[in-house]
């Protein structure tokens, strides 16, 4: 057997419940992932087996792994003298129990959880992460860190950033949930929505990076998008009566069923209106309306389930002159209700282009400019608009403001494109 491969199969499948389970009893998010990789790193040295001596990969793995991630934390504290009162609580606890169950540490939205302690604390780690007190980048960092497993470096490297930077933004944020004494627990039925809501707009901006990324010469970072839908699917596991996880989970399905479409072979982005819309995945076309489906008796609408309803219209839509746009319009109405942002109302104007006209559209952009004129798509809407109403003079400025914003390759290309024409 190759004892090497097995530690890596064995961490895949084990890290994460086992870095959950040692921060609810740690109570300490940073000293669960430091007293799990102690463990792995012993694993490493003692799985190995050597001619005359006895090793090799035990029968109980993941058993191994909680036992010795437990037993490295409990020697951290005794070594730090501060440590004291809480190797006290510790005494009196019972170790982590092993975790003999489960696939890989992000599974399947359909994988069970070996019990509801361990749903539970897996919740309250990626609650942690994702707390309040953290910035956004930290929040995002930490989550892909500690919940996704990805290492420090392939963190930096997703978000273009330098291995040292990441790793100073890991150990800030690892140090303000130990200052704060944040605890890795689900949130209060008071402070739930709140919450879920900080994790939500997590999981969904580490999709919007993969899905079309910020900056970089790649336009978009599928292992990024992949994490967020699968980290989702998670959520939704443990949380499959929370409506919003399930729209969240329905608008990246359905973003990610046109994944195929979105650029052509030369990396160049293909607009929504040529898209072959042939090519698109309606299995998870499918998957999404299903999910909706499930969210819409629940009867507590939030801005995911719109935003996935607005989704599911374009993907009901067999060609882009049959999209119906006035219940796009209808449901930015509704969406506005939630989030009154001029980003939104940028986007209701794109709808009530095809409803009412350009010039009616343009009416609706212009007062945004104040707001938005930092923000690339409101220059690039605009643009369209001026073109469409014969100044293309002003339709010209508008694209090269947008392409000064733009910092992705291939939006950049297009609007080059555009300027060309």
């Amino acid at each position: 057997m190759d004892d090497a491969g097995e530690l890596e199969r064995a961490y895949r499948r084990e890290a994460t419940r086992i870095r959950a389970a040692l921060a609810v009893r740690l109570g300490d998010v940073a000293l669960a992932e430091e007293s799990v990789q102690d463990a792995f790193i012993e694993a490493l040295e003692h799985w190995q087996k050597k001619e005359g001596e006895a090793g090799g990969v035990p029968p109980n793995p993941g058993g191994w792994l909680a036992t010795t991630a437990w037993r490295k934390a409990v020697d951290r504290i005794r070594r730090e003298r501060a440590g004291q009162e809480k190797l006290a609580l510790l005494a009196a606890a019972m170790p982590p129990s092993p975790v003999p169950r489960g696939g890989p540490g992000m599974p399947a939205g359909d994988e069970s959880w070996g019990s509801r302690d361990e749903a539970d604390d897996l919740l309250g780690l990626i609650f942690a992460c994702c707390h309040p007190s953290l910035s956004r980048d930290s929040q995002i960092a930490l989550t892909l860190r500690v919940v996704c497993g990805l290492t420090t470096a392939e963190i930096s490297a997703a978000f273009l950033a330098s291995e040292p930077a990441m790793a100073q933004r890991l150990s800030r944020a690892r140090k303000a949930l130990r200052e704060t004494g944040t605890a890795v627990r689900v949130p209060d039925p008071d402070q739930l929505g709140m919450r879920l809501a900080e994790v939500l707009a997590v999981i969904y901006l580490v999709f919007n990076e993969g899905y079309l990324a910020s900056a970089g010469r790649t336009p978009a970072r599928r292992d990024l998008a992949a994490q967020a839908v699968a980290l989702n699917r998670l959520l939704h596991t443990l949380m499959p009566g929370e409506p919003e996880v399930l729209g969240l989970l329905a608008l990246m399905l359905l973003h990610e069923s046109r994944a195929a479409t979105r650029f052509d072979g030369w990396g160049r982005l293909v607009r929504l209106a040529d898209q072959d819309r042939s090519l698109w995945d309606r299995a998870l076309i499918g998957e999404a309306t299903r999910l909706l489906a499930r969210a819409m008796p629940m009867h507590r609408p939030g801005p995911y389930q719109i935003q996935a309803a607005i989704a599911a219209v374009h993907a009901a839509a067999r060609r882009y002159a049959d999209t119906d746009w006035r219940r796009i319009r209808a449901l930015y109405d509704r969406l506005l209700l939630f989030e009154p942002s001029p980003v939104i109302r940028l986007n209701r104007a794109v709808a009530t282009r095809f409803v009412a006209g350009p010039q009616a559209a343009l009416a609706e952009v212009e007062p945004l400019a104040g707001d938005l004129d930092g923000y690339r798509l409101f220059h690039a809407v605009r643009a369209e608009l001026l073109t469409e109403l014969g100044n293309h003079e002003q339709a010209s400025a508008a694209n090269e403001r947008a392409l000064e914003l733009a910092a992705n390759p291939a939006e950049r290309e297009l609007l080059v494109r555009r300027l060309a024409l």
